[in-house]
């Protein structure tokens, strides 16, 4: 079974890492008719209710050319240019974030999302890290884009993703009709928008023990055992989600955090029939907190944000 979270990363584009610092090379590839770049404007891409809007070398404005990498034989790139770009060409709405464009990533367009990932991660980066955390001092870009070096101190950065641990915690007897999982609001969301637990990773802290703190922290809830189940790039604005199932010792909630406003067991019966009731909306079909309650609910699930 394929999980949701997984036709994102279903079809990776060799990233040609070792040409980076190879100029002629870049050069040649940047000539071919072939080659197509996708512009980000800031933090933002245009896009069509078709996808994303590829355009040729010459076409691409002013920025910062980033190497993406090499697919069925197209070299593919970003150029990141101004984000006035957006903000004097937004009138018909398609310049959008990476959240916006989620949509778009379904289905077809799944094949898309690990370029538009490595896109708008790199164009996230380069927007937060404009001046040296060491001195302070300017940074520009090089390795076609994957590196910036200060010019004063010559300290150079690296892109940077957060580990993110992401959990499903169940209790009761494995496969029974009384097992249930342990779902959360954020208070963001509107009512009956309900989804898995998650938070960050911190310094010295192992992943399993950071699905069982943060499980703690947020509900009450104790979490013994702790298994990894897949893991999703979810550069918003730069994390690695690490996803995990968990078994729960205890069943009490409290909330204790102000991440959840809102917390509930559910059953499989209980959940097939508040979704089709409308009463629980359940996560998109592109991440990875789909996924694993899908794969505890044992087939696809009704209904999505």
């Amino acid at each position: 079974m394929t999980y949701p979270h997984e036709r994102l990363a279903a079809d990776p584009h060799d990233r040609l890492g070792l040409l980076r610092d190879d100029d002629t090379a870049l050069q040649a590839r940047l000539a071919d008719e072939g080659s197509r770049v996708l512009v980000v404007a800031g933090t933002r891409v245009r896009s069509s209710p078709e996808g994303l809007e590829w355009v040729r070398p010459e076409e691409a404005p002013e920025g910062v050319r980033v190497l993406l990498g090499e697919r069925d034989g197209t070299t593919w790139w970003a150029v990141i240019a101004d984000a006035a770009l957006a903000r004097d060409e937004d009138a018909d709405g398609a310049w959008l974030p990476l959240r916006g464009l989620l949509p778009l990533l379904g289905g077809d367009g799944a094949r898309q999302a690990p370029l538009a990932f490595h896109a708008l991660g790199l164009a996230e980066w380069h927007w937060a890290h404009r001046f040296c955390p060491r001195c302070g001092g300017a940074l520009s870009a090089r390795a076609a884009g994957h590196e910036l070096v200060c010019a004063d101190c010559g300290k150079v950065q690296f892109p940077r993703s957060d580990p993110a641990v992401i959990m499903l915690i169940t209790a009761g007897e494995p496969g029974s009709e009384d097992e249930r999982c342990l779902l959360g609001r954020h208070p963001a969301w509107p009512e009956g928008r309900f989804s898995t637990l998650a938070g960050f990773c911190e310094p010295g802290e192992s992943l399993e023990d950071a699905v069982r703190r943060e499980v703690a922290e947020e509900t009450a809830v104790v979490v013994g055992e702790v298994t990894y189940f897949g893991n999703q790039p979810w550069p918003l604005p730069a994390s690695l989600m690490l996803g995990f199932h968990g078994r729960a010792l205890s069943e009490e909630i409290r909330l204790e955090d102000d991440d959840v406003v809102e917390a509930g067991w559910y059953t499989r019966e209980q959940i097939r029939r508040a979704t089709h009731e409308g009463t629980l909306v359940l996560p998109g079909g592109v991440s990875i907190s789909r996924s694993l309650i899908e794969h505890w609910y044992g087939e696809d699930l009704p209904g999505s944000w």
